[in-house]
């Protein structure tokens, strides 16, 4: 299975900032309103609302924060009618990308991820050209500090994971969405420690870019997140190791 591009490295990163650091609250609260709407406010009957919340906690977002996004979600608090929509995009070297949005108007959203795009040496593509290249999976992440792969594997097999890959600080644990809590729960008995728990598209086959798309391929791909409508961007680009030194000199 095609693991995560390193651009998510460069991500990790990058969201230590106050600025990105409020467009994580900003996202995390778009996906407490559409769950609470979509399924109820209370997390214990609505599973997804539950792992917003978890995720909410894990970035530090105030209770405040987390409780209004809620209320806005089941009509007790005034808000925004929220619309949530994929779409998908080529990128330099022919990567597939596709881009989760959440938005109060879809026709400017529509035009603001066109521009990007086609700005940044990108292309907008037809609704399933890019997406069957991808699939649903809950992704795991926990601290390699302390432990190593069969460590995990042992911990998470029984639970329904199906893979584990090794990142730079981290063993992403890789399994169907409807074993996430599970998988999750697992992980905790075993004590491992939990980074980062989430649902993302990963992609089938991956496209590994060489020097000459690089550069251009992450900048689109930084200016597609950057995005105030988008809530995540994935892709199937690869970068080695060789490339991904190059870019973080």
């Amino acid at each position: 299975m095609a693991g995560h591009s390193k651009w998510a490295n460069i991500k990790h990163r990058k969201a230590t900032s106050d600025a990105k650091r409020g467009k994580v609250f900003t996202r995390i609260a778009k996906e407490l309103t559409i769950a609470a709407r979509d399924g109820g406010g209370d997390p214990e009957a609505n599973p997804r609302l539950r792992l917003v919340i978890q995720q909410a906690r894990a970035a530090n977002m105030p209770n405040d924060n987390i409780d209004r996004a809620i209320k806005r979600g089941t009509g007790e608090l005034e808000g925004q009618r929220l619309e949530q929509f994929m779409l998908e995009g080529y990128g330099p070297g022919g990567i597939g990308i596709l881009i989760e949005c959440v938005t109060d108007n879809r026709n400017r959203t529509v035009a603001d991820v066109r521009h990007l795009l086609s700005r940044n040496g990108g292309s907008m593509a037809d609704a399933g050209s890019v997406a069957w290249n991808f699939s649903r999976k809950s992704v795991i992440a926990i601290d390699k500090a302390g432990t190593n792969e069969d460590d995990v594997l042992v911990a998470v097999i029984d639970a329904g994971a199906e893979d584990v890959k090794e990142e730079e600080e981290t063993f992403d644990v890789y399994a169907e969405p409807e074993n996430f809590d599970a998988v999750r729960e697992a992980l905790e008995t075993a004590e491992h420690s939990i980074k980062e728990a989430k649902l993302a598209f990963v992609p089938n086959q991956s496209v590994e870019l060489t020097d000459g798309n690089v550069a251009s391929a992450l900048k689109l791909l930084d200016a597609l997140d950057d995005a105030d409508d988008v809530q995540n961007v994935f892709s199937n680009a690869e970068i080695s190791d060789e490339e991904f030194a190059k870019i973080e000199e």
